[in-house]
């Protein structure tokens, strides 16, 4: 009897496994919202320069003031980051302004005819759309614009070192309180992010959300998956992925009702005060709690679940003695202590973890390049940003039919081609066509979507019980420093502007042949062990080579017929 049986003993999908799963994935709504709250809480409104104090053109009329102290920009547009040193007068005679009508801005003018500054008073914004973002407040534009790509990039860096820490500590002390933990550390850092007096605090805290999250993906999913039978995998799997495509549409809805940027961080951060509350009840994961010598827990887990689920005739039969019998390899296998150096000592568990490293790196790296900055896309922020989460609920669907019918490696490899010829088809697209041009984005980021949530489930497959955490958080890492990087490519296209989306749309593309080395999932157990991974690849390696060989000797004896006739 192997693992899987006796949790199918206990309830394989019975009420333990429901609210399970469902008490999990709630606060993976919200954690789509810390994600992308950047886009919100970091939108550039409408800027000018500000009059000086005592002007002697602050009794006129806005439009006049603007006109006399602000020059334009090569879009005929009032500059954001200059003003002129004095009232330019002449101007309002040269454009027949009227100082009682309003006036109107002219549509031309030279800006080198007049002495020009920076904006020694400060700015002024047009919040007709946001009462406050973290731009307005401390003034991140001009010379400071840079600082609004480092705040997304520490907050970025925090998800990876999150990573790091978090994936090494829970195949150590155990998914569950490293979960409990990771609940309560989103939460304060999330609090103390609202309330931050400036913006290097702001900096602080959200570094330390990012690190909450990447705890709270890993031990979250690995609790999911090590609790539920092989068969439903991929719908539970994919199920957990729409509850981050639900979390955008949160996130569009409260951006929209809540204008201030304060008040929708401390809204996205409530709920995991009520998440970090309930999260006692969760049980640890038996297969963990067995291969780290802790088996009467594991059963008395056991017994719960079956409980729990109805099985109550079972309760009895599960014993420490069944438990160890039924995975007696494993804990053969499981002597010593295991590290991240496991994920490169053999051979099959090097291919397979650089070549995850490169699809995660990858689909992260395009993803956040696309997702990110959504007011380039010229189009009502609140409604790009429900596009893009609505996109994700035909591309799941796709992805998990995909994966249950053709297997995890051919639908991680299509998705991700598929996304690179989407952006770089974007490329093609005149820059005025933004419908077009937003379509294809949209397809794209729906493709990066999907192969996302194939990355999370076929991850887990790949993966030993025993190195588990170790390689999803050094594949999570990997996803984090594609983040970091994609607002970096940006700066490229200053100099040429199609350089970032031909390299967003080749990443992806070359990710999705490298893809294609990883072994096959589809209705296998998940390897408890090294060993398990290694044989695994082998059977498949000597699988591969018979059909090769049986498609050899037809086609020698289709010649050999062919010459006979």
């Amino acid at each position: 009897m192997a693992f899987g049986d006796i949790l199918e003993q206990a309830g394989g999908t019975g009420r333990f496994q429901v609210l399970h799963v469902t008490l999990l994935s709630l606060p993976i709504c919200m954690m789509a919202s810390h994600n992308l709250l950047q886009n919100f809480v970091a939108a550039v409104p409408p800027h000018f320069c500000r009059a000086p104090k005592n002007s002697s053109t602050s009794h006129l009329d806005h439009q006049v003031a603007l006109l006399l102290t602000v020059p334009l920009d090569s879009e005929g547009k009032p500059s954001k980051c200059e003003r002129y040193s004095a009232p330019q007068w002449h101007l309002l005679a040269e454009n027949s302004t009227s100082t009682h009508t309003g006036g109107a801005v002219p549509s031309t003018l030279d800006p080198l005819s007049a002495d020009l500054q920076g904006c020694e008073e400060g700015w002024e914004y047009n919040m007709t759309e946001m009462s406050s973002t973290i731009i307005s407040e401390w003034d991140l534009v001009c010379n400071s614009r840079s600082l609004k790509q480092m705040g997304q990039s520490i907050y970025m860096g925090g998800v990876l070192v999150g990573a790091v820490v978090f994936g090494g500590l829970s195949d150590r002390f155990g998914r569950r309180i490293l979960l409990i933990l990771s609940y309560l550390l989103m939460a304060v850092s999330g609090t103390c992010t609202a309330f931050s007096p400036s913006f290097s605090l702001f900096c602080f805290f959200r570094f330390l959300s990012g690190m909450a999250l990447s705890g709270l993906v890993l031990n979250a999913f690995s609790l999911i998956v090590e609790w539920i039978p092989t068969r439903v995998r991929t719908v539970v799997g994919t199920g957990c992925g729409y509850c981050y495509t639900v979390g955008q549409l949160i996130l569009a809805g409260l951006a929209y009702y809540i204008r201030d940027w304060r008040w929708l961080t401390l809204t996205v951060s409530i709920p995991f005060y009520i998440a970090f509350l309930y999260s006692w009840w969760f049980l640890e994961s038996a297969r963990w709690l067995v291969l780290n010598g802790k088996s009467d827990e594991a059963v008395k887990n056991l017994r719960s679940v079956a409980r729990i689920n109805g099985r109550r005739a079972e309760v009895d039969k599960i014993n420490t003695q069944m438990l160890q019998e039924s995975m007696k390899k494993e804990l053969s296998c499981c002597q010593g202590t295991h590290s991240a150096l496991d994920l490169l000592r053999t051979p099959a568990m090097r291919t397979i973890t650089i070549a995850l490293c490169f699809v995660w790196f990858s689909t992260s790296f395009a993803y956040y390049g696309v997702s990110m900055d959504l007011q380039k896309f010229g189009v009502d922020i609140y409604l790009i940003q429900v596009i893009f989460g609505a996109v994700d609920i035909p591309a799941k669907v796709v992805i998990t039919v995909s994966m249950s019918m053709i297997g995890r490696r051919l639908s991680q490899s299509g998705a991700m081609i598929l996304s690179g010829i989407m952006i770089l088809v974007n490329l093609l697209v005149p820059y005025e066509m933004q419908v077009l041009r937003t379509t294809f984005a949209v397809l794209g980021k729906g493709c990066l979507a999907a192969a996302f949530n194939c990355c999370y489930l076929y991850s887990g497959e790949l993966f030993p019980t025993i190195i588990r955490q170790n390689g999803m958080g050094c594949v999570s890492m990997m996803a984090r420093l594609g983040a970091m990087a994609a607002p970096l490519i940006l700066i490229l296209g200053e100099a040429m502007t199609w350089l970032p989306g031909l390299i967003y749309g080749v990443v992806p593309i070359l990710a999705g042949g490298v893809a294609l080395f990883l072994p096959e999932t589809l209705a296998m157990p998940l390897p408890d062990t090294i060993q398990d991974a290694e044989e695994r690849s082998l059977s498949q390696k000597s699988s591969n080579s018979l059909k090769k060989e049986d498609l050899v000797l037809k086609e020698a004896n289709n010649s050999l017929l062919k010459d006979t006739i």
